[in-house]
């Protein structure tokens, strides 16, 4: 087997919680410190978070390897100790080839630069010539779609427009390793589509791609390996398929319902998610017959328009079989202010097996939550057999308003 374009070795990443990076560096601060500890002040009380622990991996060329994981799990930190973003605090980590990176919307971009300038800035940084990002612009330009806007600063761009175009530099400029952090959220599906079909082919041109996402179904459609990271250190490596369930059952746990409280600062929120019956009790056992809905309570303390609510059901497996949003079907306007709840008929046509339930909360340009696998369920009956594919039925939303109370 060749040598690994990827090689991380007991890598680890510290940091200094409460600690001034600039410490020494600010004559005004570095006098402060002085006249405190010469008057006797206690030093803060500063502790130690290890983002990532003992984290060892080989990826070969022409790889695509998922990383999957809670928030918090160390995933963007890999990333950017691969991409020489920042530096490990233990262990090495080393790489062959250009790296291509898209880690956070318009990672590297100068806002006072048009999106054409900032096109060539990003090549340069990928040690490319202009020469090369010249023959490469029409294809950068096609793929992100903003040929009327190339000219034009790059502070002027929505979220979504930054998105598309970062992909597309990272995408179509000549890279070895494709780094690709989950910025997909942002982006509508047909753009989604574009992009994971670009890593695809990306990928089978015998270039390496390292993708972290929450879509379980866009890993297991793109990548032959996993790595799954729980708390900064790998808890499993494998088969996509296998990798995906074990995080998955894990991460679902036994809840039979989401149940949060109410924060009164929250623009929007989600409070409460089940699988619940006719008289609204969860339920965490189906049976192929019974009736049952999807539930989402959501408090809106601030106007929000395009508010949208989405409810998402994965098969243990990882498989997206249900993806159900609220706006599609027009039945309630939740930019207003106030407690809704949101019930969907949950089809019958789920066979029997073990699935999880997640929801998802923001409007076209902004997630402003995600609850990934948080409530788990059972589909008993006689009937065996294995889902293959997404389920998009339209099935119809009922929903229910009250307002707030005060405060």
């Amino acid at each position: 087997m060749s040598a690994p374009v990827i090689q991380l070795q007991d890598l680890g990443k510290r940091y200094r919680l409460g600690e001034h990076h600039g410490e020494g560096t600010d004559l005004r601060e570095s006098m402060a410190r002085l006249a405190a500890r010469l008057r006797g002040r206690p030093a803060p009380v500063r502790s130690e978070l290890w983002s990532l622990r003992h984290v060892s991996l080989d990826v070969f060329e022409g790889e695509a390897v998922g990383i999957v994981g809670s928030n918090g799990a160390g995933k963007s930190t890999l990333l950017k100790i691969i991409s020489s973003i920042t530096a490990p605090t233990e262990g090495s980590s080393r790489t062959r080839g250009r790296i291509g990176s898209l880690l956070e919307v318009g990672t590297g971009f100068h806002r006072e630069l048009t999106g054409r300038e900032n096109t060539f800035l990003n090549g340069a940084i990928l040690g490319m010539s202009r020469r090369e990002v010249a023959r490469r612009m029409d294809e950068i330009v096609e793929f992100a779609g903003l040929q009327a806007f190339m000219d034009t600063p790059v502070k002027r761009y929505s979220s979504g427009m930054y998105l598309r175009l970062g992909f597309a530099i990272a995408a179509h400029l000549e890279a070895n390793i494709l780094l690709v952090d989950e910025v997909l959220a942002v982006g509508d599906s047909d753009f989604q589509r574009r992009c994971l079909g670009k890593m695809s082919e990306i990928g089978q041109s015998g270039r390496t791609v390292v993708f972290i996402s929450h879509n379980m179904e866009a890993v297991a459609r793109l990548c032959g390996r996993a790595v799954w990271l729980d708390k900064g250190q790998v808890r499993s490596v494998g088969p996509t398929s296998d990798v995906i369930g074990e995080y998955t059952r894990s991460s679902a746990g036994n809840a039979a319902a989401l149940v949060l409280e109410r924060d009164h600062t929250r623009q929007a929120q989600v409070i409460s998610l089940a699988v619940v019956d006719a008289d609204g009790q969860p339920l965490s056992v189906l049976n192929t017959w019974t009736e049952s809905y999807i539930q989402v309570i959501v408090a809106v303390g601030a106007p929000t328009p395009g508010l949208d609510v989405g409810v998402q059901v994965h098969t243990a497996g990882g498989l997206n079989l249900l993806d159900e949003y609220i706006l599609e079907q027009k039945a309630v306007d939740l930019s207003g202010t106030g407690t809704y709840r949101l019930r969907m008929s949950l089809p019958a046509v789920l066979p029997p097996g073990e699935y999880t339930l997640g929801a998802w909360l923001g409007t076209s340009y902004e997630v402003l939550e995600r609850h990934e696998h948080a409530v788990s369920f059972i589909v008993e009956g006689s009937d065996g057999g294995s889902p293959k594919r997404l389920i998009r039925l339209g099935l119809p939303w009922t929903a229910a308003k009250r307002e707030l109370p005060p405060g």
